[in-house]
């Protein structure tokens, strides 16, 4: 076997590459940078405490749900993570319209769980009727 020079994938296959571990990771850093803003009132911290635990829970669950042993546990962590965008998303609807913080971090934020929750509902459909299929 030779020794061949191993070359780059070119830059559109590196910034085209879906991951979504690292988007979740990206949407946990999001969440946890609005905590950091929020004011120090009874309601700024209990949606602070809301947010931080449930913007990282995706992340989280996400890297169980690869680990998963069998379809159904797959399915049922998929859900969990859809579950916690969720939970995400509400909390930051309140922080919106309370406002108890105006700043753009939260609206990206707001955003990227729609987005996510999107391919979540997608991908949990998919995995059901791939699933369906192979009953057959």
């Amino acid at each position: 076997m030779k020794n061949e020079e191993i070359k780059p994938l070119p830059m559109e296959v590196k910034t085209s590459k879906f991951d979504l571990e690292d988007r979740l990771v990206d949407f946990a850093c999001m969440c946890l940078e609005v905590c950091e803003l929020l004011p120090s009132t009874k309601a700024g911290q209990n949606l602070e405490y809301q947010l931080s635990k449930r913007g990282t829970a995706p992340a989280l669950i996400y890297g169980e749900a690869q680990a998963a042993e069998s379809r159904a546990d797959f399915l049922h962590k998929m859900k969990m993570v859809l579950k916690e965008i969720r939970e995400s998303r509400v909390n930051l609807k309140i922080i919106k319209r309370k406002p108890v913080l105006v700043h753009p971090k939260v609206e990206m934020a707001f955003k990227e769980a729609n987005q996510l929750m999107a391919i979540f509902l997608k991908s949990i459909e998919n995995a059901k009727s791939n699933d369906e299929r192979l009953k057959k």
